[in-house]
């Protein structure tokens, strides 16, 4: 590994100014000046690793990594790390009419962008930990993946440019592969930064600002997309449109160049260990997993299908149903991902105060599925279904996910939630290609319909896990005074 020279932050002047002083000020004294190799003054300044040491224009508190104040300043980059990721993955969600019409595909087709997403993802959960922790190390892995990213989106766009799916398609196979195995660079760097000190706020953080990029996404892609055409006919005004959202995964790229340089200068003062995920994927565990393990798996696909492929293809089922606007749809169609980004830490808490996580991930599933029977059903404003929507996928994002930690033994978390990811993933890919078929051949309803179906089965799984979970210990379903 490359072993590059540290600049002080005050600079080489004020650096040689303060040592001819100190010098100075020693020789009057009849002192010797202080060896090199003094542990009270630091290494050899011939050394390539070059100790910190109190700048003069930002203070310790700033410039010191074990400093409250200095976590701050790394947690900024460390929240928009994924921003570019998020606001480009639902790119085709707040342009689906845009790209319908300009590439002249069905709605089967446009669903595939989001399944091409997945596909990769379906292995890449077991592997992004193990390229991190063996072979890019996470400083490198967070940049490449970011690359990738920029890769993926980049070829997005030229396949509109050129007028080629298929492209379209290849590219966001590629940005797939970037997208999840950041999030796990992400997630390493903050254990690393923030454990046993905010973690728990800043894993919220984290994902309130991924979802303001995802809402950032919706209100601003069909603005760029109306201005571009003026300028741009046909599949160009979308290509060009795409090709500047690939800005945004710019500035995820500049975070991980930050936080790799912010990352190595720590690791070099506080003598700590390079980062690492720390959950080991061994694939001979699953047979040992138990059977709430898989009860919760199932779970999980047949609640995140009724949610990210709905939002995929929302806007037109708005704008069909409503009568909205393409921007009021779009607003409408994003309201989950806004109502998540304020409402994740504030059920964090709750969830951290009151316990009980599978009754809370019962009721989350119950509430969507009253907010689907209100699309589907009624035309009461969707603003009331969307927003309570957002506010039960909030809860169970709180609860959920913690409730692997309960079944699962620490050394085999890894290769559970890699597992539980990858599942995920598969259900993700297969349920969006389904739905862009009911829609072409049946409708939007039809499509609520089929949503309905799946949460009801995530309901019937819940109830079940209570009864199972209350024989086996009720160690699911726990009160915050009975946990340890």
């Amino acid at each position: 590994q490359r072993q590059a020279r540290e600049v002080r932050c005050c600079g080489p002047l004020g650096a040689a100014a303060g040592e001819m002083a100190e010098d100075e000020t020693n020789l009057m004294r009849g002192e010797q000046p202080p060896a090199l190799d003094d542990p009270h003054e630091g290494p050899s300044r011939n050394e390539d690793d070059v100790e910190y040491e109190n700048p003069q224009w930002c203070g310790k508190a700033f410039c010191d990594p074990s400093t409250r104040a200095h976590r701050l300043i790394v947690l900024v980059f460390l929240c928009f790390l994924a921003f570019g990721s998020y606001y480009c993955f639902d790119n085709p969600g707040a342009l689906q009419t845009q790209i319908e019409n300009t590439m002249v595909i069905t709605t089967s087709q446009f669903s595939s962008l989001y399944s091409w997403y997945s596909w990769p993802n379906t292995v890449l959960c077991f592997l992004g930990g193990f390229l991190i922790d063996r072979v890019f190390g996470i400083r490198m892995g967070a940049i490449i993946f970011s690359t990738i990213i920029i890769v993926g989106q980049v070829l997005f766009a030229l396949g509109a440019l050129v007028n080629r799916f298929w492209l379209m398609q290849f590219g966001r196979f590629i940005f797939g592969v970037g997208g999840e195995s950041l999030a796990v660079a992400q997630n390493t760097y903050s254990v690393c930064w923030f454990k046993d000190k905010e973690l728990n706020t800043v894993f919220g953080l984290q994902l309130s600002i991924s979802r303001l990029g995802s809402m950032a996404n919706f209100m601003t892609m069909p603005f760029l997309f109306t201005s571009f055409s003026k300028l741009y006919s046909g599949t160009t005004g979308l290509g060009v449109t795409l090709l500047v959202a690939a800005f945004w995964c710019l500035l995820s790229m500049l975070c991980a160049v930050v936080l790799a340089v912010l990352d190595r200068r720590a690791t070099r003062i506080l003598k700590r260990e390079a980062a690492q995920t720390g959950g080991v994927v061994r694939l001979q565990d699953v047979r040992n997993f138990p059977r709430t393990f898989w009860m919760l798996c199932f779970v999980c696909v047949s609640y995140y299908v009724t949610l990210f492929p709905f939002i995929g293809l929302g806007t037109v089922f708005f704008q069909r149903k409503f009568r909205f606007g393409a921007v009021e749809a779009n607003l409408v169609d994003s309201t989950p991902y806004l109502i998540t980004a304020f409402a994740c830490p504030v059920f964090g808490i709750l969830v951290d105060l009151v316990g009980r996580n599978l009754l809370w991930v019962t009721v989350a599933v119950v509430g969507t599925l009253v907010s689907h029977s209100l699309l589907a059903f009624t035309f009461i404003n969707p603003w009331v279904a969307m927003v309570y929507m957002g506010l039960n996928y909030s809860l169970l994002a709180c609860s959920f996910w913690p409730l692997v930690a309960m079944v699962v033994p620490e050394r085999q978390l890894g290769t559970a939630y890699g597992m539980m990811q990858s599942v995920q993933n598969l259900g993700l890919a297969l349920i969006s290609m389904v739905s862009g078929m009911i829609v072409d051949s049946s409708g939007y309803f039809m499509l609520e319909v089929f949503f309905l179906a799946w949460l009801c089965c995530a309901l019937i799984a819940c109830l079940l896990l209570l009864m199972v979970n209350a024989k086996q210990g009720g160690v699911l379903n726990r009160g915050r005074t009975k946990k340890d």
